[in-house]
């Protein structure tokens, strides 16, 4: 089975500005922002989806939240406010079938979005 887009970025197999990393999530800039701030954080272990996600992904999955959070204050976000998106499935956005959450600020966030 062929690698996912996230999964060669984070074997440094595709070149990217990190902007964040640990042993189990890496955020990266989006090359295709919808916001002044638009960051992509992603589990380094393969989860296809959030649906697809495991009971043992418990921890992953929190931990990539709580990363997602203290990112989005490192990029200046928490005065005015962000929003976190994860994609479900191709009707719900999702392009890479690797779990990742975007996080979006910058500017007034519409809702509903899209």
């Amino acid at each position: 089975m062929s690698k996912t887009l996230f999964e060669k970025i984070a074997a440094r197999e595709i070149p990217t500005q990190i902007v964040f990393e640990d042993d189990l999530v890496l955020a990266i800039r989006d090359i295709n922002p919808q916001a002044p701030t638009h960051l992509l954080i992603f589990p380094k272990k393969p989860v296809p989806r959030i649906a697809e996600a495991a009971p043992a992904d418990h921890q992953l999955l929190g931990h990539l939240l709580l990363k997602a959070a203290e990112v989005a204050e490192k990029a200046g976000l928490n005065q005015s406010g962000y929003r976190l998106v994860i994609n479900n499935g191709p009707a719900g956005g999702e392009t890479v079938p690797h779990l990742h959450c975007h996080i979006l600020g910058g500017r007034q966030l519409i809702w509903p979005p899209g």
